[in-house]
């Protein structure tokens, strides 16, 4: 009997068909696949945290993170103590940097909730540097980085990168002549005070010479971006300010 291939049923039932079938090779894959997406993940986190602490394979101009095979052994090294803050919660947690701190900031939006927030501690000759992660928004989607401090607040390095920026404006918060000019910078203001870092256009310092003032050139054309890294670091890093406090009562 031959299958009338015209009639709206068959074509139902055959589009239903095609979607069992894909999406079941795709869930297959993706499971198949889970252990080097968790890699990855893995990898970049460890990356991108080495890289705010000045641990990377840059040339003059370029960004290039340590490599894939060295970055387990330099994160072991360099980083001496992973902890999770949860209020005035302080534990170690070897695994901290796994954290997912958007779903964190989501979750936070509950008032009874209290989020996590993952913090890394390096401990070398040159000093005691904490990296925090950031996460916020830009023009378009996401941006996030890391910001690596000293027990004072002033800045040893960042990382900054984005989902979908404009290329060539907003998309360069992830090159060296931006993330660069954050090096030094004083997050806390002449009286002590938190403030952060503003990004900013015509600040009399495109050279980003003065340190102490709080701000750093804007890339041009790109306002919406530069305003969102403002509030990421402000935003985000205020949440670590009772720790830092703990840090210089100690």
């Amino acid at each position: 009997m031959a299958i009338n291939t015209d009639k709206n049923s068959y074509t139902i039932i055959f589009a239903i068909i095609m979607v069992v079938v894909v999406g079941s090779i795709l869930a297959f894959a993706s499971q198949g696949l889970k252990g080097n997406i968790d890699e990855n993940k893995r990898v970049e986190k460890q990356q991108n945290i080495l890289y705010a602490l000045g641990i990377n394979e840059n040339d003059e101009s370029s960004v290039t993170f340590v490599s894939k095979s060295k970055v387990a052994e330099l994160f072991s090294k360099n980083i001496t103590e992973q902890l999770v803050i949860q209020g005035t919660k302080v534990t170690e947690d070897n695994e901290a940097y796994l954290i997912d701190v958007k779903k964190q900031k989501a979750l936070a939006k509950d008032p009874s909730y209290t989020r996590e927030l993952p913090l890394f501690i390096s401990e070398s000759k040159s000093g005691t540097y904490y990296v925090v992660p950031i996460l916020g928004k830009g023009l378009w989607d996401a941006i996030w980085g890391y910001v690596a401090v000293d027990k004072d607040m002033v800045i040893k390095g960042v990382f900054f990168d984005h989902k979908g920026e404009t290329p060539g404006l907003g998309a360069n918060i992830n090159k060296r002549f931006f993330m660069d000019d954050f090096t030094g910078e004083h997050l806390n203001n002449s009286s002590g005070s938190f403030t952060g870092v503003v990004v900013t256009k015509g600040n009399g310092d495109p050279k980003n010479i003065n340190k102490i003032d709080n701000k750093v050139d804007a890339i041009a054309g790109s306002t919406i971006t530069g305003n969102g890294v403002t509030s990421m670091i402000k935003d985000e890093l205020k949440l670590y300010i009772p720790y830092f406090k703990t840090l210089k009562n100690s």
